[in-house]
């Protein structure tokens, strides 16, 4: 590019979805429904299990930090969207769009952390239940969600920290209804190989590793299952399970399916289509699936709405 093709970008223009003027209407009621669904449905498993002291245990206490996380990606995202639709300005600033792609990066990878740590818990307390008290400790739960928050904030500040030594062409269009940092550099008239060698090695770090993660455990737990001489133990050993498995393949699935999407298709409307099903649909489902599933959080939701009705 020649130099005189550089500009100093000031904001970008998200796309969304569609550009179809008659399709906007539709597609804010459904995401701000989405949304309202997303924090209600979140909310109500913070506070279920915050209000039982029988669900104070390290699997609920992960439960509800998954929860917040859920709250905090999807709130990063489709606010954002819903104010560009109602107010008809695709607009973006440059500071608001790394600000986005740092809080995606953040709960994304944040996510992956909750996930294993979910898996990892469930592994301590079906193959070592003797010992799990010992080893899943309060002190050791808390220092694992800080020690992730920790890491999840520091990549994504690197990345956005990456970004900001970028210069960016006259392009400007990002065909994405949030910032999502693979499109902010495609945009740029920089060299951005090393920021994709980067975020492949911080892929396979913070997103690799803690999959690879979940599947050991998982694999050990079903091992521990088969050797168990009752039916009705299997079956309780695998119920403990059934919510976070089914979680895991949402988020995992969906992303999977994003990633593939993007492969086989040159379509950036479509990618952006595919993004949402790992962007909002989990986030979305994670609390129907364990509160429809786990019959101790549908009973301290029962409590909970009980006890909320009884104040009005």
């Amino acid at each position: 590019m020649e130099p005189a093709n550089h500009t100093a970008v000031s904001e970008f223009l998200l796309l969304g979805l569609t550009e179809d003027p008659a399709l906007q209407p539709l597609i804010f009621n459904l995401f701000l429904s989405m949304y309202l669904v997303t924090i209600l449905g979140n909310l109500l498993i913070i506070l279920a299990v915050s209000s039982d002291s029988h669900l104070h245990t390290p699997m609920y206490f992960f439960l509800s930090a998954l929860s917040f996380n859920d709250i905090c990606l999807s709130s990063s995202t489709i606010p954002k969207m819903l104010v560009n639709i109602q107010r008809q300005d695709q607009t973006i600033t440059y500071t608001g769009c790394l600000a986005q792609a740092c809080s995606v990066i953040l709960f994304v990878v944040l996510e992956n952390f909750l996930l294993a740590m979910m898996a990892y818990d469930r592994y301590v307390a079906i193959c070592y239940p003797l010992r799990y008290t010992a080893i899943m400790n309060p002190r050791l739960c808390i220092l694992m969600v800080l020690l992730s928050a920790f890491i999840s904030t520091m990549d994504s500040l690197f990345h956005t920290l990456m970004v900001l030594r970028l210069s960016f062409c006259s392009d400007i269009e990002i065909p994405q209804f949030f910032c999502e940092l693979a499109q902010v550099l495609k945009l740029s008239c920089t060299q951005t190989l090393i920021d994709n060698i980067l975020i492949y090695v911080a892929s396979f770090l913070f997103l690799g590793v803690p999959l690879f993660g979940i599947i050991f455990s998982y694999v050990h737990i079903v091992s521990s299952v088969l050797r168990m001489p009752s039916s009705g133990g299997k079956q309780k050993a695998f119920s403990t399970c059934g919510s976070h498995l089914c979680v895991v393949s949402l988020f995992y699935g969906t992303g999977l399916g994003v990633y593939i999407s993007s492969s086989v298709t040159d379509s950036p409307r479509k990618i952006a289509v595919a993004s949402v099903m790992y962007s909002v649909v989990p986030q979305m489902m994670n609390p129907f699936i364990y509160s429809l599933r786990n019959k101790d959080v549908k009973e301290a939701l029962r409590k909970l709405m009980g006890r909320m009705a009884s104040f009005l």
